[in-house]
């Protein structure tokens, strides 16, 4: 009788074994419900979503296809690209660095490649690693000049990544720029390129491997990875779609299943949207939650606005439109919400993928899909003002 007692107790409030993880993916809502809707009305062959409060995650989902007429469904675990989102990880690298002394925040291109100076545009010699990171360095946006130099790196035989952008940071800081450094805001990735190849050249790392071993591994991401989300020759992720008039044509893992690989610095992770929620929510906690990849004060640094961004209405999904730019973040008052969030978006063309924070609040919302264009940057915009209603200000 005494044992049935304790059998009944344990039902009633939990077994030590359905305690923890288990517990916990049975205690958070699901949100596949809420996103069905989103792929028929949008379009999209997949949608995945979470929301984190105080450091949990308290709210997921993943409906659709890996492949827009396919069979496989995708998983809650399922990888994610995540496009531009990427660069709020190649700011932290950055900190990181100033912080063990390594670089400052001042460093200048110049600086960083001595060797190169003779050949460097007068200009481009005095850009900070700042600048860089805050599109403020006067490297114009993505232009013909640019890709000219991405095509080129497929030439380049024998080299890895960071001599393959070490050959491009010596193409790249020959060219003029598009205004003085510091004076105006200008979304470059090839900046950010330039940001990456600074820190290899101070560590003697690859960029892959610094955020594989100092972001991905502490914090625990660990369906973290770069490149294209699926494996060669398998569906065993969501492919990235392009959409075309007749329909989204589903891009398989290979040389144009994403970006180059040397633009990693600026955009070439993949990650499940539960990893993507734990990034997030890091950042949310604005330092307060371990790991102490930083100080408290050089992460609220990231979070904070550098400069205003002329409004941008036609910006290419997953490129900020408006708000402050700060370090890999953007600052951005939405009208559905009192309190201002700290934003980006990312894509490849072929994904589009949103982080949205609000820590005054520790919210963290990330959303994300598996096709480009500007249907699926609409979805997600809806999508984060319905999970905002559900989960954000009280």
């Amino acid at each position: 009788m005494r044992a049935l007692k304790m059998l009944v107790t344990l039902l009633a409030i939990g077994s030590p074994l359905t305690t923890g993880a288990h517990a916990a993916s049975r205690a958070r809502v699901s949100l596949d419900a809420m996103l069905q809707p989103y792929l028929t009305r949008y379009g999209l062959p997949a949608l995945a979503a979470a929301v984190a409060k105080d450091g949990k995650i308290i709210a997921s989902g993943a409906v659709g296809l890996r492949r827009a007429g396919g069979e496989e469904r995708v998983t809650i675990d399922d990888r994610f690209h995540i496009g531009s989102d990427t660069k709020a990880m190649t700011a932290l690298l950055a900190a990181m660095l100033v912080e063990s002394g390594k670089l400052r925040w001042n460093t200048t291109v110049a600086e960083a490649f001595p060797e190169l100076a003779g050949s460097m545009n007068a200009d481009v010699k005095g850009v900070t690693l700042e600048q860089l990171l805050s599109h403020t360095s006067g490297i114009p946006s993505d232009n013909d000049a640019h890709d000219k130099f991405l095509q080129e790196s497929f030439a380049q035989k024998k080299k890895n990544l960071d001599e393959l952008r070490y050959w491009l940071v010596k193409q790249l800081v020959a060219q003029p720029l598009q205004s003085k450094p510091g004076e105006k805001f200008a979304y470059a990735n090839m900046g950010y390129i330039l940001a990456g190849a600074i820190l290899e050249k101070a560590t003697g790392k690859t960029w892959e491997e610094l955020v594989a071993t100092r972001i991905f591994d502490p914090l625990g991401l660990k369906s973290a990875g770069f490149g294209p989300q699926s494996s060669l020759g398998r569906i065993d992720a969501p492919l990235g779609h392009i959409p075309l008039p007749e329909g989204p044509k589903p891009m398989l893992a290979g040389p144009n299943g994403d970006n180059p690989e040397i633009m990693g610095p600026a955009g070439t992770v993949h990650l499940s949207i539960l990893d993507l929620a734990k990034w997030a929510s890091w950042n949310a906690g604005e330092g307060k939650r371990a790991p102490a990849l930083v100080s408290k004060e050089t992460l609220g640094k990231l979070h904070t606005k550098v400069i205003d961004m002329p409004p941008k209405p036609d910006a290419a999904p997953g490129t900020p439109s408006f708000g402050g730019y700060g370090f890999g973040w953007v600052t951005v008052q939405l009208p559905f919400a009192r309190e201002p969030f700290l934003f980006h978006g990312g894509s490849n063309e072929m994904n589009v993928a949103y982080l949205m924070l609000q820590p005054k609040s520790d919210l963290a919302m990330v959303m994300t899909t598996n096709i480009g264009g500007t249907k699926a940057d609409d979805a997600l915009k809806e999508l984060s003002k319905e999970l905002y209603a559900r989960f954000g200000e009280r």
